[in-house]
């Protein structure tokens, strides 16, 4: 009987350069690739650095840097030495960057080239060293004549446990009280591998990479979970706009890629739903179901192209999708698959692969997992999802009243999410418990229902749905390129005519949405927002900042 995979980071990584030492593990798109077997020799030589440095097992050492391949090469060698490695998240500021730093007590920070200004002020106590992840030269170092090498191999005999902690991840309150959530070995490793049997990967398989390394649903599925399968991860140079990404998409031809709901909305809004109201007599036909699903089929051959033809997986996770745009992915055969998770869940709970997705749902629980409702609604069956298994955090790092707080006696994560499961287990989420709006007469009214209503009226690019006064009230973004676009021959009479358009726009999306949602979540005004609004790296609305 074979022995069972210790659930570590060197474990799996040692069976993969095994396995599969001499294919592409990670490069930037276009680029000189590195292998498994050659990431194995530079973190062999990073350890050695870290170890003239005097970093020993636990120490915490924060990373910040926007994607590349040695971002997974510094995080591996972190963890492989039993210290705990602090990602930190590029959108952060100078503050933020300060505070995670001190809250974690980090002794190293490895920084890009592009990103050293932010921390060239830094006045924290315990950080002793700063090198930059470019090319591992020191910055800065309270140990004098110490460089990289490619030659010396570590000294250090490291045993991990499945039960160390790796990982520590700070994801909000940053400017305030930060909380940084503990991972370990097992936490993330485990998780990674029940996200592999939503779809099965292989060696061949090759990953772009388009969201923060930073952030735990890109870590986990989008670097430890092609490294356990021996995959391959293309990272771009720049920020994944259109000019960047459709070269990319040509060059790579990825089979798979992690993505959050924004950016396939973005394609469907500006590209896509035009494309098919361009012409009169297409825009009557799509009003038939029959043709209007002829048509969603062609487009998805098209979008199929646009990624390069070989994709099988694209992941959609971090916010609800939606509703109309997943409808038309469904009726495109594109293989688009649904996540749900946070990051105190290392982050996967219920997840489904593009073969078996439902309208509006995350899909089932993922294995290993539990999760239950509670106090639920006996008419809706929404209750707030909690969660159990191998996947949940050790807790808040130095803040035990705040652990106590999420998770119960029990072991069960109180996750914030409402949500329900239909006859078959697939779980569908109904929004934070936080944002629920109680109507005049006890109503449960949920915003995001609302602003997925909101989202798919004409030249509204976004929405936040908010309580004032006892009334609902909607912020909305309109599009003002696609509105100048439409008035440029006007000229000089271009920006009133924009604002009398958006004027009467703002009286018939009322009317809209409010022939869309039941009598209780009517909304009462809509509040034209100028701006785009805040965001979370995930792209998620800092509607906190909107009360």
């Amino acid at each position: 009987m074979t022995k069972q995979i210790e659930l570590t980071f060197p474990a799996l990584f040692a069976k993969t350069v095994e396995e599969f030492g001499d294919r592409v593990a990670f490069s930037f798109v276009g680029e000189d690739p590195l292998t498994y077997s050659s990431v194995r020799q530079t973190i062999e030589n990073l350890i050695a650095l870290f170890e003239k440095l005097g970093i020993v097992p636990g120490d915490r050492v924060a990373l910040l840097s926007e994607n590349m391949p040695r971002w997974g090469v510094c995080y591996f060698a972190i963890t492989f030495m039993k210290a705990v490695v602090v990602p930190v998240l590029t959108d952060f500021s100078e503050t933020e960057i300060e505070n995670i730093l001190d809250h974690s007590g980090a002794k190293a920070l490895l920084v890009s080239d592009k990103l050293k200004r932010k921390v060239s002020g830094l006045k924290c106590t315990e950080l002793k060293h700063v090198i930059k992840i470019d090319n591992f030269a020191i910055i800065s170092s309270s140990v004098v004549d110490i460089f990289y090498d490619t030659r010396p191999k570590p000294t250090g005999n490291y045993k991990i446990n499945e039960d160390d902690l790796a990982t520590l991840i700070y994801t909000s309150g940053t400017t305030g009280k930060s909380k940084g959530v503990m991972l370990s070995h097992k936490n993330i490793c485990s998780n990674a591998i029940a996200g592999g049997k939503i779809q099965p990967i292989d060696e061949t398989d090759r990953f772009l990479s388009i969201l923060p390394l930073s952030h735990v649903y890109e870590n986990t599925l989008g670097l430890i979970l092609p490294m356990i399968y021996g995959s391959s991860v293309y990272y771009l140079r720049d920020k994944p706009t259109p000019s960047i990404l459709l070269p990319a998409l040509k060059t790579v031809r990825p089979t798979m890629v992690l993505s959050v709901p924004l950016i396939i909305e973005k394609i469907y809004r500006s590209k896509i739903k035009p494309a098919l109201s361009s012409k009169p007599v297409i825009k009557h036909l799509y009003k038939f179901p029959f043709f209007r699903k002829k048509l969603h089929a062609a487009a998805g051959k098209k979008l199929m192209v646009t990624f390069g033809e070989e994709l099988k997986f694209f992941g959609i996770g971090g916010a609800k999708l939606d509703k109309e745009v997943e409808q038309f992915l469904i009726e495109a055969k594109f293989p688009y698959a649904i996540g749900y998770g946070l990051t105190e869940s290392s982050p996967l709970l219920a997840g489904v692969g593009p073969s078996i997705v439902r309208l509006q749902s995350t899909g089932p629980v993922v294995e290993g997992v539990e999760l239950r409702l509670d106090e639920k609604d006996p008419v809706t069956g929404v209750g707030e999802i909690l969660a159990k298994g191998p996947n949940i955090m050790m807790g808040y790092y130095k803040d035990p009243e705040e652990t106590k707080k999420v998770i119960t006696e029990d072991g069960w994560l109180r996750t914030g999410d409402l949500g329900a499961f239909d006859k078959d287990n697939f779980l569908y989420i109904k929004g934070r418990s936080k944002n629920v709006i109680i109507g005049a007469n006890g109503e449960n009214i949920y915003p995001e229902e609302i602003e997925s209503v909101i989202n798919n009226f004409r030249h509204v690019l976004e929405s936040v749905v908010l309580e004032r006064k006892g009334k609902l009230v909607a912020l909305v973004h309109f599009n003002r390129e696609e509105l100048e676009q439409s008035f440029k021959h006007l000229h000089e009479e271009v920006s009133q005519y924009i604002e009398d358009k958006i004027a009467e726009l703002e009286e018939e999306l009322l009317q809209y949405v409010n022939m869309r949602v039941s009598k209780f979540s009517n909304l009462k005004l809509i509040v034209v927002h100028p701006q785009p609004f805040h965001k979370t790296p995930t792209l998620k609305i800092k509607r906190f900042m909107y009360q």
